[in-house]
């Protein structure tokens, strides 16, 4: 069974409609507060700087979800945020395809340079498999144990 194409768009935060923002809003919502059982401030002030890559099925389902940081806002690099697929369709690879749209649409909006995250550490693992390398200890943020991870060229 082949997985149905997804539609890509990669936006600034003032090109989002307000439709697109609410869904994106309600992905993070549902997965990082309500399935990972996390209270956390979403609203971080990085979004408004951001680029907003999603991963449309039908044009209308958002089913993968990235933010694209350029550097110097959330790190001296570059960085890609709030990672996130719709439990429905996990599974299918959309994850795999996010974080390759994710470094694609990175360098090309901010130049071939290194990308750094923080990443949950269950998920090391799943980020290397794109070249990241964990560079620091593990530390605990919002109740999750995360890495800081470094993609370079």
């Amino acid at each position: 069974m082949s997985t149905p194409p997804i539609i890509w768009s990669c936006k600034k935060f003032e090109d989002l409609t307000v439709p697109e923002l609410y869904t994106i809003l309600k992905l993070r919502n549902e997965v990082f507060v309500v399935e990972q059982n996390c209270v956390y401030p979403d609203m971080d002030g990085k979004d408004i700087p951001s680029l907003h890559l999603c991963g449309w099925l039908n044009n209308q389902l958002l089913v993968a979800y990235a933010r694209l940081i350029p550097a110097g806002i959330a790190y001296t690099e570059a960085s890609i945020g709030r990672v996130v697929s719709n439990a429905a369709y996990r599974k299918n690879g959309y994850g795999k395809k996010l974080m390759q749209k994710a470094i694609e649409a990175c360098y090309t909006n901010f130049g071939k340079q290194p990308i750094k995250i923080g990443a949950q550490q269950y998920l090391v693992n799943f980020y290397e498999s794109f070249g990241f390398h964990v560079i620091s200890d593990p530390y605990i943020e919002d109740g999750i144990p995360h890495v800081e991870m470094l993609l370079s060229n």
